[in-house]
């Protein structure tokens, strides 16, 4: 997805999806002003299950002592993410450690990316490591900042506690994402002795908490996911259950787990989906996920059974076409680093192009991508090069520099948190502006969204072109469909197919007001039929299977 703080980078502290809906879902908290001495709370083994009706969506396990915690996150098909931290007697995060192993891989499994982040000053010292490949970034950030990794309630609890320790029922703080160095604010409210609200771009997470400041439950308001915390041995015993990628019973199609290659030299895990007794060789459509660490399936853990990719390959493969679609770097079974830019991105998904023509069943004339958010912005740039692709797809594809996608996703932040008062609000845009610009804005792959423009390079697609939008999408908005298609025809392409579908999302999901705070609340996280129809015809109509 496309989203102002960005979850890839693709760094490994991400995976969401989209920026709005991570932050509300994780309800992570952090830091702030300046500090009271006080002791650590006592040694604890708990466990944090985020949870939509009786479904899982991860759980972050953690054992405190009084100068550590180490917390395990996991949820179904994300990377799992270890971090030891070291605590200060201030109730401030001194330093952490990390660790990122594969999806629902053993506990014992390699490491995939590794790391230590160091505060305390106005600039933290990040390094990351992956394989051979060492990168350190050194964030401007404000001295009391704490670390953010995803989905962990450490820094939520941490500050709880600051905010006792120095006697105040609301604090300010700063978020710093270790991934990419970016600050992000936040407002930490105590408003019951039991009871804690953080506030994040006007997103809301409440929890209850114990006398050392420990979660005990909690919910996402509006959004029907509850935070559920058990302790000791039955903390320990819960267990996530591995992502299937199989072909399910009865289906025209097989499911075959494959490896790519990479010229980079990284191989990316994923699965062909290949219609059973062809007639000759089939063509085949590669999926492009959305920014965000994303597995194959473009899989949410806050909006539960968003699947689409997955939706994408059945519906395709039973109407002829194969489909290969790839978890993205460091993630599930993929190796590779997951810094870099969209166009390091595009590299991997030439390198699936490369796979499909060496496959024997295959027909390398009629290979298609289908890319959404992100994934619409890479696909042109593979269009554009390769004259043998047949057709591309951009489902909610943008059409403008990254500069405007940003300041308009601050602004309708801004616009939608009704905490901040109507006569503030302008003041605090330029604030967000303002910290963006000085942390995030330098990093590697939002310095290249930032500046890059999409038209020149859509304008240099000769192939068909479906582009597909969501008339209430936030993220991307739907104006920029019609710019697309402008765009692709002045250039002289009149092979151009503009879709958008009514009271639809980012994620093609129905939703008649479209903001990223409310798709964990959704009643319905299938893509539908009229939107996987329209794919599907239209790609049956170019690619021609037998």
């Amino acid at each position: 997805m496309l989203h102002i703080f960005r979850l890839r980078s693709k760094p490994l502290w991400v995976r969401l999806l989209v920026w709005v809906v991570i932050l509300l879902i994780a309800g992570l908290v952090l830091a702030s002003t300046a500090g009271a001495q006080a002791v650590q709370a006592a040694p604890r083994n708990a466990a944090v299950i985020l949870m939509k009706g009786a479904d899982t969506i991860l759980v972050q396990r953690s054992y405190r002592t009084a100068t550590t915690v180490r917390t395990v996150v996991a949820s179904p098909g994300s990377p799992r993410v270890t971090v030891l931290y070291r605590l200060t007697p201030s109730h401030l995060i001194s330093a952490a450690e990390f660790g990122v192993q594969g999806a629902n891989t053993p506990d014992d499994a390699p490491t995939l990316q590794s790391g230590t982040i160091t505060l305390g000053g106005d600039t933290a010292h990040i390094v990351i490591k992956a394989g051979a490949n060492e990168r350190v970034i050194r964030p401007a950030t404000s001295r009391e900042a704490l670390p953010l990794f995803n989905n962990d309630f450490t820094t939520l609890e941490q500050g709880v506690r600051m905010a006792r320790a120095r006697g105040v029922d609301s604090l300010a703080m700063s978020l710093l994402a270790l991934a990419n160095g970016q600050t992000i604010p936040a407002t930490l409210k105590l408003f019951a002795p039991d009871s804690a609200s953080l506030s994040v771009m006007g997103n809301v997470t409440v929890a209850s908490v114990d006398a050392d400041g420990n979660v005990t439950g909690g919910y996402l308001p509006g959004q029907d996911i509850r935070l559920v915390v058990v302790t000791g041995a039955e903390a320990a015993a819960i267990a996530l259950g591995a992502p299937n990628y199989s072909a399910p019973a009865g289906a025209p199609y097989t499911a075959e787990d494959v490896v790519v290659q990479t010229p980079a030299g990284h191989k990316l895990a994923g699965t062909l989906t290949m219609p059973r007794n062809a007639n000759g060789r089939v063509p085949a459509v590669v999926t492009i996920t959305g920014s965000g660490q994303q597995d194959r399936d473009e899989n949410i853990p806050s909006v539960p059974g968003f699947r689409i990719f997955r939706q994408v390959a059945d519906t395709l493969s039973r109407r002829g076409i194969a489909v290969l679609r790839l978890d993205d770097r460091g993630v599930g079974g993929s190796e590779g680093d997951v810094h870099g830019t969209s166009a390091d991105f595009a590299d991997d998904i030439r390198a699936a192009v490369e796979y499909l023509r060496s496959r024997s069943e295959i027909d390398p004339a009629r290979i298609a991508l289908v890319g959404h958010s992100e994934g619409g912005m890479i696909a042109p740039m593979l269009a554009a090069d390769d004259a043998r692709l047949a057709a591309i797809v951009l489902m909610a594809g943008p059409a403008i520099r990254g500069r405007e996608v940003i300041d308009y996703q601050i602004r309708s932040a801004v616009e939608s948190d009704t905490s901040i008062a109507v006569a503030a609000r302008d003041s605090v845009t330029r604030d967000f502006m303002v910290t963006f610009d000085t942390t995030t804005a330098k990093q590697p792959w939002m310095a290249y969204f930032l500046a890059y423009d999409p038209l020149p390079t859509v304008r240099r697609v000769r192939q068909p072109v479906l582009i597909l939008q969501g008339a209430t999408d936030l993220q991307v908005t739907a104006d920029q469909a019609r710019m697309l298609d402008r765009a692709l025809r002045d250039a002289g392409n009149s092979n151009v197919t503009t879709h958008v579908f009514t009271d639809r999302n980012h994620l093609f999901l129905r939703d008649a007001k479209g903001h990223p705070a409310g798709y964990a609340s959704l009643p319905d996280t299938k893509v539908d039929g009229e939107v996987l129809g329209t794919l599907a015809d239209w790609l049956v109509s170019t690619l021609r299977p037998n």
